[in-house]
């Protein structure tokens, strides 16, 4: 008996063959096609970080460098000669240094004197009067015609207000005793007395008086004769036998039975 053809069985081997084959291609075109995301995406690709070793340290005390100590030469010894004794060094003699010489001192200035040479000569000790009535002016009352003894100093040079010298004058004209009452506390007590200092100007006259002493002391009388002395009238006093004004005067007030002497 012959076989049948049956041409169907054919058809399905060829169709299984072929869906086998494209199944294939399409799995081989999905790898490449991953490959090529693959190959065309950024790698991101991380560092790997570096390990650090922790650091250690400590913390010494401070402490002062010492100081480098001077070293003191040794003294060298001394090679003793053979048979000899060791050689002395020689003391040293210090440099004597001559003292500096003493500064120059300036020469002094000239000092211009009150009244000239004529007040310079005055002070002469040797030649005032040894008797003291003698100390008192002399000559007429203020004529300047240069006749007169001279008058003499009462304390010497330097002792009277702004260490001027103080002469002594006589009484051109005694002051009364209406002229002293209006100064006077109370009767001044007998054998009292007072003596001022005032700067002789013309006519007899004195200004600017400052009171020396009294007696008694703390009495007040040589506070009321000084406030008293614009009346008062005494002779200028002469060196070289000229009149002095401008100088200082002292005047003195006596006062007996408690009334100004006579």
């Amino acid at each position: 008996m012959r076989s049948a053809y049956h041409p169907s069985s054919i058809e399905t081997r060829g169709s299984t063959r072929r869906r086998s084959g494209a199944f294939v291609l399409t799995v081989i075109a999905h790898v490449l096609i991953l490959l090529l995301l693959l190959r065309l995406a950024p790698s991101v690709t991380s560092k790997p970080e570096e390990r650090r070793e922790p650091v250690t340290f400590q913390i010494a005390p401070d402490q002062t460098a010492p100081t480098p100590q001077k070293r003191t030469p040794s003294p060298t010894k001394e090679k003793r000669a053979s048979g000899g004794s060791p050689q002395r060094a020689a003391p040293r003699v210090a440099s004597a240094q001559a003292p500096p010489a003493p500064p120059k001192s300036p020469p002094p200035l000239p000092i211009k004197m009150l009244g000239g040479m004529e007040m310079f000569d005055a002070a002469d000790i040797s030649k005032m009067p040894s008797h003291p009535d003698d100390q008192l002016a002399g000559g007429d009352g203020g004529s300047g015609s240069g006749k007169g003894k001279d008058s003499g100093a009462a304390y010497g040079p330097g002792e009277g207000p702004g260490g001027e010298r103080l002469y002594k004058v006589e009484w051109y004209r005694r002051p009364t005793n209406a002229e002293l009452n209006g100064y006077l506390k109370s009767p001044p007590p007998p054998n009292s007395w007072a003596k001022i200092a005032c700067r002789m100007i013309a006519n007899y006259q004195v200004e600017n008086c400052r009171a020396l002493s009294e007696s008694p002391v703390g009495s007040g009388l040589a506070r009321a004769m000084r406030q008293a002395a614009w009346q008062f009238r005494v002779r200028p006093p002469r060196v070289g036998g000229k009149q002095i004004l401008g100088g200082w005067v002292e005047i003195d007030i006596e006062f007996n039975s408690g009334k100004a002497a006579d």
